[in-house]
């Protein structure tokens, strides 16, 4: 009975501390940007209406008609109005590209989305990468 009674208190404990947020594993995570292998994401920042990433091309090869989109918001802008990307260069040039009419709630929101790439090879075959960023809205 008493072994009972040490696992009901226990119990209510965790309930407490669940219901107050203090266990909410999204609120300990580290912000993160992971696209496919090939892409690094040198930088990026998430605000309450738009997404700025900063994309390097590490594949060894050029490619055109990229095209980049996140979950939630609706047209990017390319830095140097230029749709295609070099080796070894960051997509955009050095300000990287901006996803704008996002819905990402306010200052200190959590924001996990997914990051597509669409992009165009030398030999004209087109392919898709998937990625996530995981960051607090700025």
């Amino acid at each position: 009975m008493t072994y009972g009674w040490a696992i009901l208190v226990v119990l209510a404990a965790i309930g407490a501390l669940a219901y107050f947020g203090v266990l909410n594993p999204s609120s300990a995570l580290p912000s993160s940007c992971t696209i496919a292998p090939g892409v690094s994401c040198d930088d990026f920042k998430v605000s309450s209406s738009n997404v700025q990433l900063v994309l390097r091309n590490g594949f060894g090869d050029d490619f055109t008609a990229v095209g980049v989109s996140v979950t939630g918001c609706t047209a990017d802008s390319d830095a140097d109005g230029d749709d295609s990307w070099k080796d070894g260069s960051q997509l955009g040039g050095t300000g990287g590209i901006t996803l704008t009419g996002c819905s990402n709630g306010e200052s200190g929101a959590r924001f996990k989305q997914d990051v597509n790439i669409t992009y165009t090879s030398t030999s004209g075959v087109t392919h898709s990468l998937a990625g996530l960023v995981t960051s607090k809205v700025e």
